[in-house]
């Protein structure tokens, strides 16, 4: 196993925006190359989109004069919001008024979900990339930046023996770390979604700037939280349809993701940052196949994680008694917190009410939470921002 260290190590202020937005731009519709002798396209008229009104009401604008049907899949919407089109072409829809949040959205055209070209704030995802709005609100927002000390989000890279790739990891180092210092801190693994990458928690969850406003409010242990990627079987991501109903290429994917993060990256943080090592010092969380991932991790492996939150778990396995082979009450003098959490409007309830259930009824005590929303990142920022403060605080 080759380790390649830090390469740049740089105050992170927002999502990195340049790469995407020049995408964006590549593959925008005003862009496209013309055939010869083909008329001239219709020139757009000047678009402002997303437009954030002062009564939080959010306008999305799109130039599409030939599309027969254009809408616009929202975070925050169950379902997608159909636009209308001007007579220049310019298709558009107004929201009613948003609690303050950031949303992603995609606009979809004729079928096809796109990022939308005028936006620079883009949503990352390996598979359905779009785009983000900010709703602003007060400066007490744990996700909006403010004036207090930030960390540091490092990005690492390594080749993995055990999955067979070169792949990364993100690092957040609070405010006052210093590598050459005695002091050690706990450490969270925070684990991204399917289709998102190693950056997801940064990126579009925000974490680091929730963990710095946490953290300067008192409400947060200063920890070191390690976002690794989380596919064990990159196959997964094939669009092959043959791949997306294969239950196992799935298992193939969190057991070797559980591999690789155990005798991989924990190593390596183990050793390049300076981190408490023991299991009561340890935590583990992730969202949708990340909350099944950390399930999967955490409980069977007790001995290192004392700490366990899983958000709107996705891809749980039925034969729990397979899948959790040595957990009974006795379980709970090792879990200082195993919270789960869900969306009220989230596809994911049922499997995770049977999953708790089952765990309950082997003597295991659940900290349960179901939220307003769906299977959307504004619960998954409100699930940290609420398991934060439980962490490393606990006796």
């Amino acid at each position: 196993m080759s380790w390649a260290h830090t390469t740049r190590s740089v105050k992170y202020h927002g999502s990195p925006v340049l790469l995407l937005s020049l995408c964006l731009m590549v593959f925008s519709p005003r862009t496209f190359a013309q055939t010869p002798n083909a008329p001239a396209p219709q020139m757009p008229p000047h678009i402002v989109s997303p437009e954030v009104s002062p009564d939080h009401r959010v306008t999305i604008r799109f130039f599409a004069p030939g599309a027969a049907q254009v809408s616009v899949a929202m975070e925050g919407f169950l379902k997608p919001l159909p636009m209308t089109k001007d007579a220049d072409g310019v298709w558009s829809i107004t929201t009613p008024p948003l609690d303050p949040e950031y949303y992603g959205y995609s606009i979809i055209m004729d079928g096809l979900a796109l990022a939308d070209p005028e936006n620079p704030l883009p949503k990352p995802n390996l598979l359905t990339p779009g785009s983000m709005v900010l709703v602003p609100g007060s400066s007490s927002t744990p996700w909006q930046m403010s004036d207090v000390p930030h960390g540091v989000v490092h990005h690492e890279f390594y080749h993995s023996a055990i999955v067979g790739d070169n792949r990364d990891f993100f690092v957040y180092t609070p405010p006052d770390y210093d590598p050459a210092a005695k002091r050690k801190y706990p450490v969270l693994y925070l684990l991204h979604g399917y289709s998102d990458g190693a950056n997801a928690w940064t990126a579009v969850g925000r974490a680091n700037v929730i963990l710095d406003n946490l953290i300067a409010q008192g409400k947060a242990t200063p920890m070191i939280v390690v976002m690794p990627l989380g596919y064990g079987a990159p196959a997964v991501l094939d669009r092959d349809s043959a791949h997306a109903n294969n239950a196992a290429l799935f298992q193939e994917n969190y057991e070797k993701f559980g591999q690789a993060l155990l005798q991989e990256v924990m190593p390596m943080v183990e050793k390049h940052y300076r981190v408490e090592s023991g299991r009561a010092s340890r935590a583990i969380a992730g969202l949708s196949m990340g909350g099944a991932e950390t399930l999967y991790v955490g409980l069977n492996n007790l001995d290192k994680f004392a700490y366990i939150g899983a958000f709107s778990s996705g891809g749980i396995r039925q034969d729990y008694a397979q899948a959790f082979p040595h957990l009974d009450a006795s379980a709970n003098a090792k879990i200082r917190v195993l919270w789960m959490s869900v969306g009220k409007d989230d596809r994911l309830l049922a499997p995770n009410e049977k999953l708790r259930d089952w765990l309950q009824g082997k003597g295991i005590h659940v900290e349960w939470v179901e939220t307003p929303g769906a299977h959307w990142w504004p619960v998954w920022r409100g699930n940290l921002v609420a398991l934060l403060p439980q962490l490393f605080s606990r006796k």
